[in-house]
């Protein structure tokens, strides 16, 4: 496998043949969405969260699974609540800490909004290591950072956010109040360098941004943009015409789901209405589409009043495996090398996995469904994040976790948006796959 790149600060925009991008994934006969993919079960559920004001505008989204080496039964589950914040979880789903989201600056800004959320290990602080949680603000378009100690009295996360940290992408609060901001997240550790990266993708364009972390002074930790990749928006189809995801005006096919193999420096990003791209982890080579969503060449209508697309004829150019939008990308590596790229198709509430080497080109391995359990558990739909671990967790999970978010847990009360996170023995899943 190759080795990363050098990361040099420079910008980067991409200029590529819109007819060699949609030709990177030839076209293939549609297919249902496969019912008969094997299903698994979760052990356990988070609480409930529910997008209103009696729930405190809490959406789950976004998992990370942080493993304690020192006793790895006590490992935790970090979770982004969007405008409720963050979640801290043990491996039985029983929260241990809420940290509330930030306001806005000054009154009518827009409120912090985490989003996604990702691990750094042994980042280097202003006089120690230490493994952090970062997570993007949304509504704040900004990085935040938490130090995790599982036994901090108050629990495990301190903000060690530089109160300096800059805006990722906009230039002013104005701008900030559009909301075309910092959404989906993966952080990278660079072997060779040792230094630790987060890549950042914007929310309703089609820029993904690298930034390296830095030590701050009293233990804080900042960041610097190093370079910016903008993904197409257009494409050119076989028959010649040009397609672009049908979106509401002035929207471009944003990415959130993104990971990066840290074998070999790669980045995937879910692109959500076109499929997963992968590139190097610096943002300096050309990206290729490793697979499409279904809907990828379907021409679609916006309609004002609906807020919704009317989709045209099928044209038969995109994949089999995804239905849009594509999205909590994860990597499970196991213990002989080998492992999985694992991707959420949320349209069809499935997960499709893709072997991680590149010599295979990604080949597709199978997928499976989170499905409801015999008593009170509910499978997973519409799922925005996932996170595996492929290591034991104690005598709960001792093949490795995988979380999932479920965007419509139940029960139900009334018209509460109800949504919380999964949690699904990682051996199970194995099993289904293999079998």
């Amino acid at each position: 496998m190759s080795r990363p790149r050098s990361v040099r600060p420079a910008a980067l925009v991409l200029v590529t043949s819109l007819a060699v991008l949609a030709a990177a994934v030839p076209a293939e006969a549609r297919t249902p969405a496969s019912g008969s993919l094997p299903a698994v079960t979760p052990r356990a559920e988070t609480p409930t969260l529910y997008d209103d004001e009696g729930g405190g505008n809490a959406n789950a989204d976004d998992p990370a699974i942080w493993r304690n080496a020192a006793d790895p039964g006590r490992s935790l589950v970090i979770a982004t609540a969007k405008e409720g914040g963050l979640r801290v979880y043990d491996l039985d789903a029983r929260q241990m800490q809420s940290i509330p989201a930030p306001a806005g600056p000054r009154p009518g800004d827009a409120p912090g909004r985490f989003n996604n959320v990702d691990l750094v290990q042994g980042l280097r602080l202003s006089s120690q290591k230490a493994d952090v949680a970062v997570t993007t603000d949304r509504g704040n378009d900004r990085l935040r950072v938490y130090r995790i100690d599982r036994d901090r009295p108050g629990g495990p996360l301190t903000d060690v956010t530089d109160p300096a940290a800059a805006p990722v992408f906009s230039t002013g609060q104005n701008e900030i109040n559009d909301q075309k901001t910092a959404y989906g997240l993966a952080t990278w550790t660079d072997r060779t360098s040792g230094r630790s990266y987060a890549l950042v993708s914007r929310r309703n364009r089609t820029a993904v941004a690298l930034l390296e972390l830095t030590a701050r002074p009293g233990g804080t930790v900042g960041y610097r943009k190093l370079r910016t990749l903008d993904l197409p928006s257009a494409f050119r189809l076989p028959d010649g015409s040009s397609w672009s995801p049908c979106a509401e005006p002035g929207e471009l096919p944003q990415v959130e789901g993104m990971v990066v193999d840290p074998a070999n420096g790669t980045l995937y990003a879910g692109q959500e209405d076109v499929g997963i791209w992968r590139m190097p982890a610096d943002l300096t080579g050309r990206p290729q589409l490793v697979d499409k969503v279904r809907e990828f060449g379907i021409p679609g209508v916006y309609d004002e009043e609906t807020e919704e697309c009317t989709a045209g004829a099928d044209p038969g150019f995109g994949g089999k495996r995804l239905a849009a939008d594509v999205e909590g990308l994860t990597l499970l590596t196991e213990r002989d090398g080998d492992g999985y790229l694992m991707a959420s198709s949320q349209g069809d509430n499935t997960f499709a996995l893709y072997d991680r080497e590149l010599e295979d080109d990604n080949e597709y391995e199978g997928g499976f469904r989170v499905a409801a359990a015999t008593g009170t558990l509910d499978g997973s739909e519409e799922c925005d994040g996932a996170a595996v671990l492929g290591a034991p967790l104690g005598r709960k999970y001792p093949h490795g976790l995988l979380v999932v978010q479920d965007g419509h847990d139940t029960p139900v009360q009334g018209e509460r948006e109800a949504t919380g996170f999964k949690f699904v023995d990682l051996g199970d899943v194995m099993d289904s796959i293999k079998n």
